[in-house]
């Protein structure tokens, strides 16, 4: 395997890239939100995050898709917050609550080279959206110390233009969970305005900066992996990835949708979006949706 994307990346271009993201804190626009919260002057955003990282915890996974985890595992990191409300969570202790623990850069950095020296074929960085300048400072003083394995960057795709460019030549597997074709559905049930335009933007890019999933040995080194989360009335976005994206796109199209707690009550105007996903989608439902990527011209899929 070769270097990693960060690698081939002078340092001193790592912490400038580090420095500009922090900048971003000062009016925060790192995710689509732009919420413009002075997050360095003690200011809390929608995510309710600060200046630094807070993590749930972190180690070798083998849940994830078969080409990050290999034989030893991919070298997970839960960052704490979220830059999305999905009423549906199913981690929401750590995303809508904020549980973990602060994490300073260099401790961070101490966590991706113990990932690596646990054998790990990646480092893949979960709900990052929020964390980019603590990330960046952190694989910075990383690769000094050694770091050598891919970063994927595991993200609900609600990330800004801004933060995007600070990250290409960084990231070497993108892996965007690509949840709604709607505005209204994802205004509803996440709470984030203009979700799909932007969603369809970061993809755009994210193709552009790592191009089709790339493997070596069967391990992925390189490229976009897209998730997809069947929900009851799903089956878009397929095409928009089969035409906009790349045909050899690699999709995981999700069928563990479960309702984890009791869903909000909601106004007038939610309802009947909640009501919609309040129960498990059927089979019919998800082959739906793979009959729709099938006939899109999407052919590589996860297992």
């Amino acid at each position: 395997m070769g270097l990693p994307s960060y690698r081939r990346m002078p340092t001193s271009e790592l912490r400038g890239r580090a420095r500009e993201a922090r900048c971003l804190l000062a009016d925060c626009r790192l995710c689509v939100r732009r919420c413009g919260c002075d997050r360095l002057g003690g200011e809390r955003g929608w995510c309710r995050a600060g200046p630094g990282a807070r993590i749930s915890g972190y180690g070798p996974h083998f849940g994830e898709e078969p080409p990050l985890v290999g034989r030893r595992g991919s070298g997970t990191i839960f960052f704490s917050n979220c830059t999305m409300g999905c009423v549906y969570c199913q981690n929401y202790e750590t995303s809508l609550e904020g549980r973990g623990e602060e994490i300073a850069a260099p401790d961070l950095a101490a966590v991706m080279l113990a990932l690596q020296s646990a054998g790990c074929h990646n480092i893949n960085l979960v709900s990052p959206t929020h964390c980019v300048p603590p990330i960046l400072e952190a694989v910075a003083i990383a690769s000094d110390g050694g770091l050598a394995v891919p970063l994927v960057y595991n993200t609900g795709t609600s990330d800004s233009p801004d933060a995007l460019a600070l990250l290409d030549g960084v990231v070497d597997i993108y892996m965007p969970d690509a949840k709604y074709a709607d505005d209204r559905v994802a205004l509803n049930l996440s709470g984030v305005p203009g979700y799909v335009g932007a969603m369809k933007q970061a993809l755009v890019e994210m193709q552009r900066q790592v191009g089709d999933l790339a493997c070596e040995d069967g391990i992925a080194v390189r490229g976009l992996i897209v998730r997809h989360l069947v929900l009851p009335g799903s089956c878009e976005l397929m095409r928009f990835l089969a035409e906009s994206v790349s045909r050899d796109a690699y999709v995981n199209i999700m069928d563990q949708y479960r309702v984890v707690r009791p869903l909000p009550d909601g106004g007038p105007a939610q309802r009947p979006y909640l009501r919609a996903i309040n129960r498990r989608i059927t089979l019919d439902e998800y082959r739906e949706v793979l009959d729709c990527a099938r006939c899109a011209g999407l052919h590589r899929f996860a297992p």
